[in-house]
């Protein structure tokens, strides 16, 4: 189905089967970063394979941590906190934003200075919501106009309450982070909830987090202890086979030993209510994490609004509940200027994607409305270099009427590089 760079996608009339996707992003990140900054060895099963989680790995050994993979097991000697060594050069966080917000607030508190580079799609995302906050804490950190890359100089860190004006995991997350190394009680306050995986990985490795409502505290200087941990499926993969089940009538795919945090399912009812058949099965719990299975089935296509509330919890899947309309139904999405930010411009960059395949869009400040009219003719979508983008562009495809290329599909590697091998076992 797909080249290094080019992907053509065949029309579907439904997807059948049984699959696991790869590791969480977002929690491998968060689990390598405190294994580093606990004591002691620590062991990451299916740790997420994607270039992104790559890069933290890879920035973590130039601090001095010992990192070793084995297959899709990463083990990590960790440091402890205020023990990373000097890089000999810049860290590169490559296209990965997390990577990017999140070490800046470990490094934030560390006795040296360090730069964090990226590249060109991470060099024009914003940074100031990250530096604005560790900045308060102390730490000086020099940017080009609020993008990277940024100068670290790490500072003694003094403990802060911070109030949140835009929804961010990872400024979150960042901030926590510093916090551990600060002497005294950091501690967020959120507009809105995120997703909470910073908080659970923290008490699974032994640090102590306290959440009351939409505010989390941290107590700096504590002791982390390595451990072995298992990375749930990412939710946020599984989403694009959640909504091409759902948008084709008479798929059903079952989706195993997925992460189920309630911070990130808010795409079950949003799949609900456009027709969809789906079921939920609980079986483990690791790390604080619920994993289980997921069967979607499709039923009967309908519409989707999705709105300024509704986005915190949906930002990652948005990509994906746009490519329900292709398959006639209607998806309308306000309040989510966020996408702008991302990987590349998603509105923009979605919209026109959508337009190349057939599928009626329109593109607004804070969102886009796609409307399905019966099957899309089919064309060439460029996925801008964004992953999920990709995804989406394949998954709209599935109901078009004759074959499309998607060009840029090897964006897909940031987090999934397996997905066109995926789509091609579960096309019926």
């Amino acid at each position: 189905m797909s080249s290094v760079r080019t992907a053509t996608v065949t029309p579907a009339r439904r997807l059948q089967g049984r699959i696991r996707v790869p590791g969480d992003k977002s929690i491998s990140h968060r689990y390598a970063l405190l294994a580093a900054l606990s004591r002691g060895r620590s062991e990451l099963r299916n740790y997420a394979p994607g270039a992104d989680c790559r890069s933290t790995l890879s920035c973590l050994a130039a601090l001095g941590v010992d990192v070793s993979a084995s297959g899709d097991t990463i083990t990590l000697l960790g440091r402890g906190l205020l023990s990373f060594r000097s890089p000999a050069g810049a860290l590169d966080a490559g296209n990965s934003g997390t990577t990017m917000r999140m070490l800046a607030g470990v490094l934030a508190g560390q006795a040296f200075v360090s730069e964090l580079v990226g590249d060109d799609s991470l060099s024009r995302r914003p940074m100031r919501r990250v530096i604005e906050p560790l900045s308060r804490m102390g730490a000086v950190i020099d940017a080009t106009d609020g993008h990277a890359p940024l100068t670290v100089h790490g500072r003694p860190l003094t403990p802060f309450h911070y109030l949140q004006q835009v929804p961010s995991a990872q400024v979150k997350s960042a901030i926590l982070l510093a916090g551990l190394h600060a002497d005294g009680t950091t501690s967020v306050t959120e507009p809105a909830r995120t997703r909470d995986h910073t908080e659970r990985a923290l008490a699974a490795f032994g640090f102590e987090a306290r959440t009351e409502g939409l505010t989390t505290s941290i107590r700096g200087r504590q002791t982390g202890t390595g451990q072995s941990l298992l990375v749930p499926g990412d939710f946020s993969s599984a989403a694009f086979w959640m909504v091409a089940a759902a948008a084709l009538p008479g798929s059903e795919v079952t989706i195993e030993d997925v992460g189920l945090n309630p911070t990130r399912t808010a795409l079950i009812g949003v799949l609900r209510k456009f027709g969809a058949n789906v079921d939920l099965r609980e079986t483990a719990v690791a790390a604080g994490e619920p994993i289980g299975t997921i069967i979607v089935r499709g039923e009967r296509t309908g519409s989707v609004h999705i709105t300024a509330q509704d986005v915190p919890e949906l930002i990652d899947e948005l990509p994906a509940i746009a490519a329900l309309a292709a398959h006639s139904g209607e998806v309308h999405v306000e309040g989510a200027e966020e996408l702008r930010v991302k990987e590349s411009d998603r509105i923009a960059a979605l919209v026109a994607g959508f337009r190349s395949l057939g599928v009626h869009a329109d593109e607004r400040r804070d969102g886009f409305t796609i409307h399905g009219a019966g099957a899309p003719a089919g064309g060439v979508a460029d996925a801008a270099g964004d992953h999920r983008l990709a995804m989406a562009f394949a998954i709209a495809a599935l109901a078009a009427e004759a074959p499309s290329r998607i060009e840029g599909a090897d964006a897909v590697a940031i987090s999934y590089p397996g997905f066109f091998d995926t789509l091609d076992r579960l096309v019926a």
